[in-house]
């Protein structure tokens, strides 16, 4: 059902983890002494494999929407494996050289990607509250 608000949400999250892997995040001089090195998502492979993931779920849980506790649920994974996947892009920041480098503003992509999990996790607990009242007014 596309016309449902976390559908939109959803599309936006799995754009934006998709968009970010083009997109640096951190841009500074690593601990090779390469200046204005960039850490993009495609040059690590977990990071890479996690934001791929992460978009694929987004995607899948659009197609969910009869059975609304599983999408709860993948809603819930993504929110973990993104938190996961900052955590590991902190981790790598934390191997450049201190004091040379910053963030991009790309990096804001990580965090749009929760912003639109979250907001689609309340929208599929409108829907369940909206089918709670209607079974109660049976």
């Amino acid at each position: 059902m596309i016309q449902r608000i976390q559908s939109i949400w959803l599309l936006l999250a799995s754009a934006s983890a998709f968009i970010s892997l083009k997109t640096p995040f951190y841009s500074g001089t690593n601990a090779a002494n390469v200046s204005s090195y960039r850490l993009m998502g495609t040059e690590n492979f977990p990071i890479m494999l996690l934001t791929i993931a992460i978009g694929i779920i987004c995607l899948f849980t659009i197609f969910l929407y009869s059975n609304r506790t599983f999408q709860m649920r993948l809603c819930l994974l993504g929110l973990i494996l993104e938190a996961l996947l900052i955590f590991l892009y902190y981790r790598e920041t934390t191997t450049f050289l201190a004091g040379t480098g910053t963030y991009s503003l790309t990096s804001i992509l990580q965090l749009l990607v929760i912003v639109f999990i979250v907001l689609a996790m309340r929208g599929i607990n409108h829907d369940n509250k909206i089918i709670r009242e209607s079974n109660r007014l049976r």
